[in-house]
């Protein structure tokens, strides 16, 4: 298993890097989620994952050990692989899926381009009480947070926010202050739109 891989990086697009270490170029994928956090420098460093098939080798590359550990949970589900891991941390934060399925809130899991209903169920029902105990979260508080977070987001789009608009602004102020009743998630959320 490669841990990590540290050098020069020598070309950056939205899913893939090259690194030079010692003269050798490793082509490593990444998430959006990833390719946003890439530091501007010349030099860096990205925990990897390598994935062995019979048919290739691949090595899927993080800045954050926890998106990679999260990447690592998602492979052990049935139905998702590397490519749709890789497509959920793009398209979600890594703490939007843990949230996700440790609430059990399978309509976001399965907002994913390539998961079906059945897909984001098995997700949600094979790593919750992982996830629950990885990350000390209260199962009650994030299900009263979700309900806070959907009533919010309602009466936001009743006052005539765009829904994809309010959801980003809701979402922040959920994962800063996940008791927040719904009317101070609607104060806060009238503040930054």
């Amino acid at each position: 298993m490669i841990a990590h891989i540290q050098g020069k990086l020598v070309e950056k697009t939205p899913t893939e890097v090259v690194i030079d270490c010692g003269g050798v170029g490793y082509l490593v994928n990444i998430s959006l989620h990833t390719y946003g956090l890439l530091p501007t420098a010349d030099f860096i460093k990205l925990y990897t994952y390598l994935l062995i098939k019979e048919d290739s080798h691949s090595l899927f590359g993080f800045v954050e050990k926890s998106e990679r550990e999260i990447f690592k949970l998602l492979l052990s589900v049935s139905g998702i692989g590397a490519n749709t891991a890789r497509t959920m941390l793009s398209s979600l934060e890594p703490k939007q899926v843990i949230n996700a399925i440790a609430s059990g809130d399978v309509a976001t899991i399965q907002s994913i381009k390539g998961i079906g209903a059945k897909t984001a169920q098995r997700a949600i029902l094979d790593l919750k009480d992982k996830v629950l105990k990885l990350y000390d979260i209260q199962e009650v508080s994030l299900v009263q947070s979700n309900t806070n977070r959907d009533e919010a987001l309602s009466a936001l789009e009743v006052l005539g926010f765009v829904r994809k608009i309010a959801e980003k602004v809701v979402d922040k102020i959920v994962l800063s202050t996940p008791d927040a009743t719904v009317e101070n998630i609607i104060k806060q959320a009238l503040k930054n739109l």
